[in-house]
């Protein structure tokens, strides 16, 4: 090879080695903006989400309101309020007591199953090695 050769050969690739870097930094910036784009449509549908879950909750506030005017057509408004309420507290204690099940269920979080399983293989592992 001549000289002249391996100047071109040193350029082409210092021009490739640029080229690779510069398309790099480029995609690095594609994938930023993309992240900033999914996080903006991300943020705005967690806001649009608490939104209607603020707006269901005071729906089903005015839900148990319209059942106890209902029911204040044949009785006192006092008594029909005090159904409602006595019917929601019920509601809300099984589901109370559904939740602390679940949750004992689920206390302490360790997986037991798999730490025995670790400890049986290691067992087996020690025995079969020793052999």
């Amino acid at each position: 090879m001549m000289n002249g050769e391996r100047a071109g050969i040193g350029s082409a690739a210092k021009q490739v080695a640029e080229q690779a870097s510069a398309l790099a930094r480029l995609e690095l910036e594609l994938a930023a903006l993309e992240l900033k784009r999914k996080a903006a449509a991300l943020g705005l549908g967690i806001g649009m989400g608490l939104g209607a879950a603020v707006f269901g909750l005071m729906a089903l506030g005015f839900m148990f309101a319209t059942v106890a005017a209902a029911l204040a057509t044949f009785l006192p408004t006092w008594l029909s309020l005090l159904v409602v309420t006595v019917f929601l507290l019920l509601v809300a204690a099984v589901l109370g007591m559904v939740a602390l099940r679940s949750v004992r269920k689920g206390v302490p979080p360790v997986p037991k199953q798999a730490i025995e399983e670790a400890k049986r293989t290691q067992a087996a592992l020690k025995g079969h090695g020793s052999r």
